[in-house]
Protein backbone atom coordinates (compact mmCIF):
# COMPACT_ATOMS: atom_id res chain seq x y z
CA UNK A 1 0.00 0.00 0.00
CA UNK A 2 2.95 2.00 0.99
CA UNK A 3 4.86 2.03 -2.23
CA UNK A 4 1.52 2.61 -4.58
CA UNK A 5 0.44 5.56 -3.00
CA UNK A 6 3.83 6.62 -3.11
CA UNK A 7 3.73 5.98 -6.97
CA UNK A 8 0.51 7.50 -6.95
CA UNK A 9 1.68 10.45 -4.89
CA UNK A 10 4.12 10.91 -7.71
CA UNK A 11 1.80 11.18 -10.21
CA UNK A 12 -0.48 13.36 -8.92
CA UNK A 13 2.58 15.81 -8.28
CA UNK A 14 3.53 15.38 -12.08
CA UNK A 15 -0.30 16.11 -13.04
CA UNK A 16 -1.26 18.85 -10.98
CA UNK A 17 2.28 20.59 -12.28
CA UNK A 18 1.12 19.95 -15.81
CA UNK A 19 -1.92 21.32 -15.52
CA UNK A 20 -0.46 24.63 -14.12
CA UNK A 21 1.93 24.94 -16.25
CA UNK A 22 -0.75 24.63 -19.10
CA UNK A 23 -2.86 27.26 -17.21
CA UNK A 24 -0.02 29.32 -17.13
CA UNK A 25 0.87 28.93 -20.59
CA UNK A 26 -2.73 29.55 -21.60
CA UNK A 27 -3.34 32.37 -19.58
CA UNK A 28 0.10 34.33 -20.74
CA UNK A 29 -1.87 35.82 -23.49
CA UNK A 30 -0.64 38.45 -26.19
CA UNK A 31 -2.79 41.77 -26.56
CA UNK A 32 -5.53 41.31 -29.51
CA UNK A 33 -3.61 41.66 -33.06
CA UNK A 34 -6.72 42.10 -35.18
CA UNK A 35 -8.28 45.24 -36.03
CA UNK A 36 -10.94 46.88 -33.51
CA UNK A 37 -14.23 45.94 -33.73
CA UNK A 38 -16.33 48.63 -35.32
CA UNK A 39 -19.26 49.96 -32.74
CA UNK A 40 -20.86 52.96 -34.52
CA UNK A 41 -24.61 52.41 -34.45
CA UNK A 42 -23.95 49.28 -32.06
CA UNK A 43 -27.46 47.72 -31.21
CA UNK A 44 -26.47 46.90 -27.91
CA UNK A 45 -23.44 47.46 -25.35
CA UNK A 46 -21.67 45.30 -23.33
CA UNK A 47 -19.73 45.83 -20.26
CA UNK A 48 -17.40 43.17 -19.87
CA UNK A 49 -16.69 43.33 -16.17
CA UNK A 50 -13.11 41.13 -16.00
CA UNK A 51 -9.97 41.22 -13.21
CA UNK A 52 -7.61 43.08 -14.60
CA UNK A 53 -5.48 43.97 -12.17
CA UNK A 54 -5.90 41.63 -9.90
CA UNK A 55 -3.19 40.69 -7.08
CA UNK A 56 -3.80 37.01 -8.13
CA UNK A 57 -1.17 35.29 -10.51
CA UNK A 58 -2.80 34.67 -13.47
CA UNK A 59 -6.08 36.41 -13.56
CA UNK A 60 -5.34 39.37 -15.86
CA UNK A 61 -4.19 36.79 -18.01
CA UNK A 62 -7.51 35.00 -17.58
CA UNK A 63 -8.88 38.60 -18.27
CA UNK A 64 -7.22 38.62 -21.90
CA UNK A 65 -8.54 35.42 -23.13
CA UNK A 66 -12.16 36.38 -21.99
CA UNK A 67 -12.05 39.84 -24.03
CA UNK A 68 -9.86 38.55 -26.85
CA UNK A 69 -12.99 35.70 -27.26
CA UNK A 70 -15.69 38.29 -26.41
CA UNK A 71 -13.96 40.70 -29.15
CA UNK A 72 -14.34 37.30 -31.86
CA UNK A 73 -17.79 36.79 -30.81
CA UNK A 74 -18.53 40.69 -31.27
CA UNK A 75 -16.75 41.08 -35.01
CA UNK A 76 -18.60 37.82 -36.23
CA UNK A 77 -21.94 39.97 -35.43
CA UNK A 78 -20.55 42.51 -37.74
CA UNK A 79 -20.41 45.17 -35.34
CA UNK A 80 -24.02 45.35 -33.85
CA UNK A 81 -22.31 44.62 -30.60
CA UNK A 82 -20.35 47.44 -28.17
CA UNK A 83 -17.97 46.07 -25.65
CA UNK A 84 -16.75 48.50 -23.12
CA UNK A 85 -14.28 46.90 -20.66
CA UNK A 86 -14.42 47.46 -16.96
CA UNK A 87 -11.46 45.94 -14.77
CA UNK A 88 -12.14 45.06 -11.58
CA UNK A 89 -9.21 43.56 -9.76
CA UNK A 90 -10.78 40.60 -8.69
CA UNK A 91 -12.55 42.16 -5.84
CA UNK A 92 -16.13 42.73 -4.93
CA UNK A 93 -15.95 46.21 -3.92
CA UNK A 94 -14.44 47.21 -7.22
CA UNK A 95 -16.95 44.60 -9.63
CA UNK A 96 -19.67 46.74 -7.56
CA UNK A 97 -18.12 49.84 -8.75
CA UNK A 98 -17.40 48.89 -11.91
CA UNK A 99 -21.03 47.63 -12.78
CA UNK A 100 -21.78 51.54 -11.46
CA UNK A 101 -19.74 53.02 -13.48
CA UNK A 102 -20.68 50.33 -16.96
CA UNK A 103 -24.50 51.26 -16.63
CA UNK A 104 -24.05 55.01 -16.20
CA UNK A 105 -22.63 54.84 -19.82
CA UNK A 106 -25.41 53.20 -21.17
CA UNK A 107 -24.76 49.01 -20.42
CA UNK A 108 -27.36 47.50 -21.30
CA UNK A 109 -26.28 43.66 -20.15
CA UNK A 110 -22.98 42.58 -18.04
CA UNK A 111 -20.66 40.46 -19.30
CA UNK A 112 -18.75 38.85 -16.23
CA UNK A 113 -17.07 39.16 -13.32
CA UNK A 114 -15.05 35.61 -13.43
CA UNK A 115 -15.78 34.87 -9.17
CA UNK A 116 -18.87 34.27 -7.78
CA UNK A 117 -18.60 36.90 -4.68
CA UNK A 118 -17.58 39.97 -7.44
CA UNK A 119 -20.46 38.45 -9.26
CA UNK A 120 -22.74 38.83 -6.80
CA UNK A 121 -21.79 42.24 -5.90
CA UNK A 122 -21.70 43.03 -9.01
CA UNK A 123 -25.54 41.99 -9.49
CA UNK A 124 -27.03 43.93 -6.51
CA UNK A 125 -26.22 46.84 -7.89
CA UNK A 126 -27.38 46.03 -11.42
CA UNK A 127 -30.97 44.80 -10.11
CA UNK A 128 -31.81 48.16 -9.15
CA UNK A 129 -31.75 49.41 -12.42
CA UNK A 130 -32.90 46.28 -14.24
CA UNK A 131 -29.46 45.28 -15.90
CA UNK A 132 -29.11 41.50 -16.09
CA UNK A 133 -25.21 40.27 -15.21
CA UNK A 134 -24.37 36.99 -17.34
CA UNK A 135 -21.14 35.84 -14.90
CA UNK A 136 -18.79 33.40 -15.57
CA UNK A 137 -18.85 31.91 -12.45
CA UNK A 138 -19.90 28.45 -12.55
CA UNK A 139 -21.31 28.84 -8.96
CA UNK A 140 -25.17 27.73 -9.04
CA UNK A 141 -25.89 29.33 -5.48
CA UNK A 142 -25.47 32.55 -6.14
CA UNK A 143 -28.02 32.39 -9.26
CA UNK A 144 -31.23 33.70 -9.74
CA UNK A 145 -32.97 37.01 -10.45
CA UNK A 146 -30.82 39.23 -12.61
CA UNK A 147 -27.75 36.94 -13.08
CA UNK A 148 -27.33 34.28 -14.48
CA UNK A 149 -24.08 32.10 -14.69
CA UNK A 150 -22.07 31.06 -17.57
CA UNK A 151 -19.65 28.30 -16.73
CA UNK A 152 -20.74 24.62 -16.94
CA UNK A 153 -22.16 23.38 -13.77
CA UNK A 154 -21.25 20.56 -11.44
CA UNK A 155 -25.76 19.72 -12.02
CA UNK A 156 -25.13 20.22 -15.55
CA UNK A 157 -22.41 17.25 -15.65
CA UNK A 158 -23.59 15.10 -13.58
CA UNK A 159 -27.29 15.06 -15.35
CA UNK A 160 -25.37 13.92 -18.30
CA UNK A 161 -23.12 11.66 -17.20
CA UNK A 162 -25.46 9.61 -14.49
CA UNK A 163 -28.63 9.43 -17.06
CA UNK A 164 -26.21 7.90 -19.67
CA UNK A 165 -24.87 6.01 -17.43
CA UNK A 166 -28.97 4.93 -16.33
CA UNK A 167 -29.61 4.04 -19.49
CA UNK A 168 -26.49 1.53 -19.85
CA UNK A 169 -27.71 0.15 -16.65
CA UNK A 170 -25.43 1.24 -14.47
CA UNK A 171 -27.85 2.22 -12.14
CA UNK A 172 -25.97 1.73 -7.95
CA UNK A 173 -23.91 4.04 -7.46
CA UNK A 174 -20.74 4.84 -5.25
CA UNK A 175 -20.28 8.75 -5.00
CA UNK A 176 -16.20 8.98 -4.09
CA UNK A 177 -15.60 12.84 -2.81
CA UNK A 178 -13.81 14.79 -0.79
CA UNK A 179 -15.13 17.14 2.17
CA UNK A 180 -14.42 19.72 1.19
CA UNK A 181 -17.33 22.37 0.46
CA UNK A 182 -16.50 22.10 -3.28
CA UNK A 183 -16.57 17.85 -2.76
CA UNK A 184 -19.74 18.39 -0.70
CA UNK A 185 -21.75 20.88 -3.57
CA UNK A 186 -20.33 17.88 -6.06
CA UNK A 187 -21.75 14.90 -4.33
CA UNK A 188 -24.95 16.86 -3.79
CA UNK A 189 -25.08 17.60 -7.66
CA UNK A 190 -24.63 14.11 -8.44
CA UNK A 191 -27.27 12.60 -5.94
CA UNK A 192 -30.12 15.05 -7.36
CA UNK A 193 -28.96 13.68 -10.73
CA UNK A 194 -29.09 9.95 -9.92
CA UNK A 195 -32.78 10.77 -8.42
CA UNK A 196 -33.94 12.23 -11.19
CA UNK A 197 -32.33 9.34 -13.73
CA UNK A 198 -33.83 6.98 -11.38
CA UNK A 199 -30.39 5.46 -10.04
CA UNK A 200 -29.75 4.47 -6.54
CA UNK A 201 -26.54 6.23 -4.87
CA UNK A 202 -26.11 3.11 -2.42
CA UNK A 203 -23.20 4.33 -0.94
CA UNK A 204 -21.10 7.23 -0.06
CA UNK A 205 -17.08 7.63 -0.08
CA UNK A 206 -16.31 10.38 1.51
CA UNK A 207 -12.37 11.25 2.11
CA UNK A 208 -10.31 14.04 3.78
CA UNK A 209 -8.00 15.89 1.09
CA UNK A 210 -5.16 14.71 2.36
CA UNK A 211 -2.52 12.01 1.55
CA UNK A 212 -3.37 10.55 4.87
CA UNK A 213 -7.09 10.53 4.58
CA UNK A 214 -7.32 9.06 1.23
CA UNK A 215 -4.97 6.51 2.38
CA UNK A 216 -7.30 5.65 5.21
CA UNK A 217 -10.65 5.82 3.80
CA UNK A 218 -9.93 2.91 1.16
CA UNK A 219 -11.24 0.73 3.27
CA UNK A 220 -14.30 2.00 3.95
CA UNK A 221 -14.88 3.14 0.07
CA UNK A 222 -14.04 -0.28 -1.51
CA UNK A 223 -16.46 -2.00 1.32
CA UNK A 224 -19.25 0.72 0.30
CA UNK A 225 -18.84 -1.06 -3.40
CA UNK A 226 -18.78 -4.30 -2.94
CA UNK A 227 -21.18 -4.81 0.09
CA UNK A 228 -23.69 -2.68 -1.76
CA UNK A 229 -23.45 -4.60 -5.30
CA UNK A 230 -22.28 -0.85 -6.66
CA UNK A 231 -21.86 -0.81 -10.62
CA UNK A 232 -20.95 2.46 -10.64
CA UNK A 233 -18.64 4.53 -8.95
CA UNK A 234 -18.83 8.71 -9.19
CA UNK A 235 -15.17 10.49 -8.85
CA UNK A 236 -16.02 14.17 -8.05
CA UNK A 237 -12.56 15.91 -7.92
CA UNK A 238 -10.59 16.21 -10.93
CA UNK A 239 -6.64 16.05 -12.25
CA UNK A 240 -5.39 18.71 -9.82
CA UNK A 241 -7.25 17.00 -6.91
CA UNK A 242 -7.56 13.16 -5.92
CA UNK A 243 -8.32 11.74 -9.34
CA UNK A 244 -4.53 10.74 -9.35
CA UNK A 245 -4.46 8.76 -6.31
CA UNK A 246 -8.09 7.11 -6.87
CA UNK A 247 -7.45 6.23 -10.17
CA UNK A 248 -4.88 3.88 -8.34
CA UNK A 249 -5.88 2.92 -5.14
CA UNK A 250 -9.86 2.12 -6.02
CA UNK A 251 -8.58 -0.97 -8.63
CA UNK A 252 -5.56 -2.31 -6.19
CA UNK A 253 -8.32 -2.70 -3.52
CA UNK A 254 -10.42 -5.04 -5.59
CA UNK A 255 -12.87 -2.36 -7.45
CA UNK A 256 -12.49 -3.73 -10.87
CA UNK A 257 -12.77 -0.80 -13.54
CA UNK A 258 -13.91 -3.78 -16.31
CA UNK A 259 -17.10 -4.53 -13.68
CA UNK A 260 -17.49 -1.44 -11.89
CA UNK A 261 -17.60 1.21 -14.25
CA UNK A 262 -16.05 4.58 -13.29
CA UNK A 263 -17.46 7.61 -14.18
CA UNK A 264 -15.60 11.69 -14.00
CA UNK A 265 -17.43 14.55 -12.73
CA UNK A 266 -13.95 16.53 -14.31
CA UNK A 267 -12.76 16.49 -17.59
CA UNK A 268 -9.99 13.58 -17.70
CA UNK A 269 -8.47 14.99 -20.41
CA UNK A 270 -7.07 18.18 -18.75
CA UNK A 271 -4.11 17.59 -19.14
CA UNK A 272 -4.01 14.68 -21.74
CA UNK A 273 -1.39 12.72 -19.59
CA UNK A 274 -4.47 11.99 -17.42
CA UNK A 275 -5.63 9.74 -19.94
CA UNK A 276 -2.76 6.96 -19.70
CA UNK A 277 -3.78 6.19 -15.62
CA UNK A 278 -4.41 2.84 -15.95
CA UNK A 279 -7.69 2.95 -13.65
CA UNK A 280 -9.45 5.26 -15.75
CA UNK A 281 -9.05 2.73 -18.73
CA UNK A 282 -12.73 2.01 -19.89
CA UNK A 283 -13.96 4.90 -17.49
CA UNK A 284 -16.80 7.55 -19.04
CA UNK A 285 -16.56 11.34 -18.21
CA UNK A 286 -18.07 14.48 -20.54
CA UNK A 287 -16.35 16.99 -22.08
CA UNK A 288 -17.91 19.06 -25.02
CA UNK A 289 -18.01 18.68 -28.86
CA UNK A 290 -14.27 18.09 -28.99
CA UNK A 291 -14.40 19.36 -33.50
CA UNK A 292 -16.56 22.70 -32.09
CA UNK A 293 -13.93 23.36 -29.10
CA UNK A 294 -10.37 22.41 -32.02
CA UNK A 295 -12.20 24.84 -34.15
CA UNK A 296 -12.87 28.03 -31.61
CA UNK A 297 -8.58 27.01 -30.41
CA UNK A 298 -7.98 27.21 -33.77
CA UNK A 299 -9.84 30.63 -34.63
CA UNK A 300 -8.11 32.26 -30.89
CA UNK A 301 -4.99 31.17 -32.22
CA UNK A 302 -4.61 32.29 -35.67
CA UNK A 303 -6.20 35.64 -34.23
CA UNK A 304 -3.93 35.67 -31.21
CA UNK A 305 -1.34 33.87 -31.49
CA UNK A 306 -1.50 32.11 -28.57
CA UNK A 307 -3.71 29.30 -27.20
CA UNK A 308 -6.78 30.72 -25.16
CA UNK A 309 -7.09 29.64 -21.65
CA UNK A 310 -9.92 26.96 -20.43
CA UNK A 311 -13.05 29.51 -19.99
CA UNK A 312 -12.36 32.10 -22.54
CA UNK A 313 -15.00 30.69 -24.70
CA UNK A 314 -17.16 31.81 -22.18
CA UNK A 315 -16.38 35.16 -22.72
CA UNK A 316 -17.65 34.54 -26.38
CA UNK A 317 -20.50 32.95 -25.53
CA UNK A 318 -21.82 35.52 -23.64
CA UNK A 319 -21.47 37.91 -26.49
CA UNK A 320 -23.21 35.48 -29.19
CA UNK A 321 -26.00 35.11 -26.92
CA UNK A 322 -26.45 39.48 -26.98
CA UNK A 323 -25.86 38.97 -30.02
CA UNK A 324 -28.58 36.61 -31.30
CA UNK A 325 -31.06 38.27 -29.36
CA UNK A 326 -30.20 41.55 -31.11
CA UNK A 327 -30.30 40.36 -34.19
CA UNK A 328 -34.16 39.40 -33.73
CA UNK A 329 -34.50 42.90 -31.51
CA UNK A 330 -34.91 41.58 -28.68
CA UNK A 331 -32.79 43.22 -25.45
CA UNK A 332 -31.45 40.80 -23.06
CA UNK A 333 -34.63 40.66 -20.41
CA UNK A 334 -34.84 37.50 -18.31
CA UNK A 335 -37.68 36.34 -20.75
CA UNK A 336 -35.47 36.24 -23.52
CA UNK A 337 -32.42 35.14 -22.10
CA UNK A 338 -34.51 32.20 -20.95
CA UNK A 339 -35.51 31.17 -24.22
CA UNK A 340 -36.24 27.42 -24.99
CA UNK A 341 -34.11 26.77 -28.20
CA UNK A 342 -31.50 29.03 -26.19
CA UNK A 343 -27.90 30.11 -28.12
CA UNK A 344 -25.44 28.74 -30.16
CA UNK A 345 -21.82 28.67 -28.49
CA UNK A 346 -18.21 27.83 -29.19
CA UNK A 347 -18.53 25.00 -27.36
CA UNK A 348 -22.02 23.77 -28.40
CA UNK A 349 -25.45 24.78 -27.82
CA UNK A 350 -26.62 26.22 -24.02
CA UNK A 351 -29.44 27.99 -22.77
CA UNK A 352 -30.07 29.71 -19.35
CA UNK A 353 -32.75 28.28 -17.35
CA UNK A 354 -34.94 30.42 -14.80
CA UNK A 355 -33.25 30.27 -11.69
CA UNK A 356 -29.58 31.40 -13.56
CA UNK A 357 -28.41 27.98 -14.36
CA UNK A 358 -27.64 26.49 -17.64
CA UNK A 359 -27.59 23.97 -19.53
CA UNK A 360 -24.57 22.93 -21.92
CA UNK A 361 -24.40 20.44 -24.35
CA UNK A 362 -21.99 17.60 -23.71
CA UNK A 363 -20.56 14.54 -25.17
CA UNK A 364 -19.70 11.31 -23.36
CA UNK A 365 -16.35 10.24 -23.83
CA UNK A 366 -15.09 7.03 -22.68
CA UNK A 367 -11.03 6.51 -22.24
CA UNK A 368 -9.82 4.14 -24.84
CA UNK A 369 -5.94 3.05 -24.80
CA UNK A 370 -5.37 6.40 -22.99
CA UNK A 371 -7.20 8.19 -25.96
CA UNK A 372 -10.58 10.03 -25.95
CA UNK A 373 -13.68 7.74 -27.34
CA UNK A 374 -16.66 10.02 -28.39
CA UNK A 375 -19.52 7.34 -27.51
CA UNK A 376 -22.20 9.23 -27.23
CA UNK A 377 -22.30 12.59 -28.79
CA UNK A 378 -22.75 16.06 -28.04
CA UNK A 379 -26.55 17.29 -29.07
CA UNK A 380 -26.66 19.72 -31.32
CA UNK A 381 -30.35 21.12 -29.85
CA UNK A 382 -32.39 21.12 -27.17
CA UNK A 383 -34.61 18.91 -29.31
CA UNK A 384 -32.47 16.77 -29.79
CA UNK A 385 -32.11 13.77 -27.04
CA UNK A 386 -29.00 13.90 -24.14
CA UNK A 387 -29.91 16.40 -22.11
Amino acid sequence: MFNLFKAARKGLRGLAALAGLAAMAACDLPAPTTAPVTTSGADRMVALLVPYGSPNAGDDGIARGLENAARLAAADLGGSIEIKVYPTAGQPAQAASAAQRAIADGADVILGPLRSDAANAAALVAQNEGVNVLAFSNNTAIAGGNLFVLGNTFENTANRIVRYAARQGRNRLVIVHPTTPAGQVARSAVAQAAVQAGVQVVGDGSFEFSQEGIASAMPKVTASVRDNAANAVMITDGSAGALPFLAELLPSQGINPNTVKYLGLTPWNIPPQTLSLSGLQGGWFTLPDPNLTSRFEARYLASYGSAPNAIAGLGYDGVAAIGALAAKDLPPTVANLTQSSGFAGVNGVFRFKADGTNERALAVAQVTDAQVQIIDPAPKSFSTGGF
